[in-house]
C-alpha cells in the first residue's frame, strides 16, 4: 500500500503553522487523497496522549477506513513493550524504530539483547518491528543485527536517504537490505551549493526530480510484489514563510503519490 507518514505533514503539524494540524486532521487529509494507510512516526504529541485521547484517535482512523502503523525511536524493552500495547489500540501490525532513542544509542550487543527479550512478544502479537537505516549505524551492521535474531517479526525500514551522512551510497544500502525490508520510507533528495559556493546543503526534493534511483529500489526490493508498504515522507526546507511552506508541503505530497501510482 501507499501510505502517508507524519513526516509528510512535518510543517503542517509544527508550531510554525498558523493552526497546527492535529493527528485527526492528518488522518482526514490522508483520506482525502484516497490513501488508506497512515504511519504515526516520531509525532511528539503522541507520546503524551492519555488513554482516552489514544482511543479517540484510533476510533477516528477506523471511522475513516485507515490502516495505522506506529513509529518510535529506541530499543529499550520498556519502550518497545509500550508501543506494542499502543499497536493493540490502533490495530497496528508494524512499528518502526531505530537503535538510537531518548535513552541514547546502545552497542550492537546491547541492542541484540534487548531485541531478544522483546521479539517473542512481537511474534505472539503478530506485529513486525522494522528498524530504520540511519546514519548512526552502518547499514551492514544493521543487517547483521537483524539476521542474527532471525525472527519473522523483525525487519528493516528502508530509507536510503539517511545513510548518505555516513558516506554510504543509497543504491548500495538498498541492495544490502533488500531481502530484509519490511517497510519503505519514500522521499527524494538532492545536494545544492550554498551561497558563495561554500559547501553543499543536502535536503529533500520533489519526488522524481532528485538523486533517488527509485526504479532501482522497486526492481531490487520488489515492495509491491512482496506486500511491503511505501510511506511518503519529505525533507522540505523552510520556504521563508508559513503559507509558501505549507502549500509546497502539500504539493510535494501530491507529487509523490502521483509518482508512486504512475509506477504501479
Amino acid at each position: 500500500m501507499i501510505g502517508l507518514g507524519t513526516y509528510a505533514f512535518f510543517w503542517q503539524h509544527s508550531a510554525m503553522a498558523p493552526e497546527p494540524l492535529t493527528l485527526r486532521g492528518a488522518f482526514e487529509s490522508t483520506r482525502a487523497l484516497d490513501v488508506d494507510l497512515f504511519q504515526i512516526c516520531d509525532f511528539a504529541p503522541f507520546e503524551h496522549m492519555g488513554d482516552r485521547e489514544l482511543s479517540e484517535a484510533a476510533a477516528a482512523a477506523r471511522d475513516l477506513g485507515l490502516t495505522v502503523q506506529l513509529g518510535t525511536k529506541g530499543l529499550t524493552p520498556e519502550r518497545l513493550h509500550r508501543f506494542l500495547r499502543l499497536a493493540e489500540v490502533f490495530d497496528a501490525r508494524l512499528i518502526r524504530s531505530m537503535l538510537s532513542g531518548p535513552e541514547g544509542t546502545p552497542s550492537l550487543g546491547q541492542a541484540e539483547l534487548w531485541l531478544a527479550d522483546t521479539l517473542p512478544s512481537f511474534e505472539d502479537a503478530g506485529v513486525t518491528l522494522a528498524l530504520e537505516t540511519y546514519e548512526q549505524v552502518a547499514t551492514a551492521d544493521l543487517v547483521d543485527l537483524v539476521w542474527s535474531l532471525s525472527s519473522e517479526s523483525l525487519g528493516i525500514c528502508l530509507d536510503p536517504a539517511n545513510v548518505v551522512a555516513r558516506l554510504e551510497q543509497p543504491t548500495t544500502c538498498v541492495e544490502t537490505c533488500a531481502e530484509l525490508v519490511a517497510n519503505v520510507h519514500v522521499k527524494d533528495f538532492a545536494f545544492q551549493r550554498r551561497d558563495g559556493w561554500v559547501g553543499f546543503e543536502y535536503t529533500g526534493a520533489p519526488m522524481g526530480s532528485g538523486l533517488h534511483d527509485y526504479p532501482h529500489l522497486l526492481e531490487t526490493v520488489r515492495p509491491r510484489e512482496r506486500g511491503i508498504d511505501e510511506i511518503v515522507e519529505h525533507w522540505l526546507p523552510w520556504q521563508g514563510d508559513a503559507e509558501t511552506t505549507l502549500r509546497r508541503e502539500r504539493e510535494w505530497t501530491r507529487t509523490t503519490i502521483d509518482y508512486l501510482r504512475s509506477t504501479r
